[in-house]
């Protein structure tokens, strides 16, 4: 019998061409099999692994907060994030001049709604007070959540279209 060794050695040995020399080889010159021993001797990267949570232990991941910038105003950020360029919180709508707490009354169109502020009027000639009612429009960005009749903070920014000067922050 023929050992396996013998076999081996009596077959012609090419030499293994190096790793640095894997640029020069090119499918017309050397077989494919040659390529794939080039491609498998190149170092992977090492990936780590980490160390398993103790048993019995649960590991709690950390909730992730949405980055909302510091618009320069005593108000908290909306929970949700958001991706409209239009936002004060998370896009680089920025707010100026006056603010009003006023009443939501139609959430109709897409991104702005219709919001009413009352004041109260004094008369003179009959020495009483009427009430007096603005409609404003104003952006809302996806991240607040309002439905008709909640009070809420508008505050005035740059004109974002014909009628549109302000922009809703959030929930009084």
């Amino acid at each position: 019998m023929v050992k396996k060794e013998e076999v081996e050695t009596s077959a012609p040995k090419k030499a293994q061409p190096k790793a640095s020399e894997a640029k020069k080889i090119t499918k017309k010159t050397e077989s494919a099999a040659e390529i794939d021993v080039v491609q498998g001797k190149k170092t992977l990267p090492i990936k780590r692994v980490s160390k398993p949570a103790a048993a019995g232990k649960r590991v709690k991941k950390a909730a992730k907060v949405p980055k909302a910038r510091n618009i320069g105003i005593e108000m908290s950020p909306p929970k949700r994030s958001c991706e409209d360029s239009n936002c004060p919180f998370h896009g680089r709508l920025s707010v100026r001049g006056i603010s009003l707490d006023v009443q939501v009354v139609s959430t109709k169109m897409k991104g702005t709604v219709v919001v009413k502020r009352e004041r109260r009027h004094y008369v003179k000639k009959y020495q009483r007070y009427e009430k007096r009612t603005s409609r404003y429009m104003a952006h809302l960005p996806p991240c607040v959540d309002l439905d008709v009749g909640d009070m809420v903070k508008i505050m005035e920014c740059r004109p974002l279209s014909k009628g549109t000067s302000f922009v809703v922050l959030g929930r009084i």
